[in-house]
């Protein structure tokens, strides 16, 4: 279902967009988010200091309590999807991410890598960014090739931007791919709600405040493939997941990470 020139654009630039892939999904998709934004889970964050206009909501780990997510995941074709992009015979769920701009919000998010946040490596992890709003100027934005970089970008916090893990040299700073267009090339497209772009977790990207009149809400869903084992970071993950007993080079535990898609097919939901 996914085109060899879109599989070969995704592994050489770490992103490529999808047009209608979740086409079919987007009322039930704003369903759930309604339903996020009125059930906020335990890491849900307001992103925006006193005085800044608009309002920048995000919340993940959502997606079991939460119908319309259930069955965007279990059956749409996102699983199929990703299997095919990452090259992988498995694809097992990590975890949702909402997030809400609304009008008026100039405040960007910032450029980064989702890699060095979570507790998860491997060459096979894959991200799906999905509006349910048409989309120009607050568009994802990404930087192509980053997902080869040798060096890990530094991850910072979103509100306050200072380091999330102190800097022992393993982390490159981040950059600003703006100031830098020879050097950086940034890839972004204007989307139709149900468009997707897929990307690694490893590709630096971000996104511009939304100061059009209408909102800008979009589903992200994190996914993994055959290679993803769990790692050790110098400092508390986002999302922590705490308790979750794994050891370095284990594969995500599968009673709280259910792998969804085995060997070209569906696999039943666990209870």
């Amino acid at each position: 279902m996914i085109p060899p020139d879109q599989i070969e654009a995704y592994r050489r630039d770490g992103a490529v967009m999808i047009p209608g892939l979740f086409a079919d999904w987007v009322d039930t998709l704003r369903a759930g988010i309604a339903r996020n934004l009125a059930e906020p889970g335990p890491y849900a964050a307001e992103n925006l200091k006193p005085g800044e206009g608009g309002r920048f909501f995000d919340d993940y780990c959502n997606w079991q309590r939460i119908p319309e997510f259930v069955e965007t995941i279990t059956r749409s074709p996102a699983l199929e999807a990703a299997a095919a992009l990452m090259g992988s015979r498995s694809v097992q769920v990590f975890h949702d991410h909402v997030l809400v701009k609304e009008p008026g919000t100039s405040k960007p998010t910032p450029w980064h890598q989702d890699a060095p946040y979570y507790f998860v490596d491997g060459t096979q992890m894959l991200s799906f960014w999905v509006p349910v709003d048409p989309v120009t100027d607050a568009s994802l934005r990404l930087v192509a090739g980053s997902h080869l970089w040798e060096k890990p970008v530094l991850p910072t916090k979103w509100l306050h931007e200072d380091n999330f893990y102190p800097d022992d040299g393993t982390y490159r700073p981040v950059p600003d791919p703006d100031r830098e267009p020879l050097v950086f090339r940034v890839l972004e497209w204007p989307m139709q709600p149900g468009d997707a772009v897929a990307f690694h977790y490893k590709t630096l990207h971000g996104a511009r405040g939304n100061e059009g009149a209408a909102r800008r809400r979009a589903f992200s869903l994190r996914l993994l493939g055959d290679d993803a084992r769990y790692v050790e970071r110098p400092g508390r993950t986002s999302p922590p997941f705490p308790g979750h007993g794994m050891r370095p080079g284990e594969r995500l535990r599968e009673d709280w990470f259910p792998v969804l898609w085995q060997d070209g097919r569906a696999a039943a939901m666990p209870n």
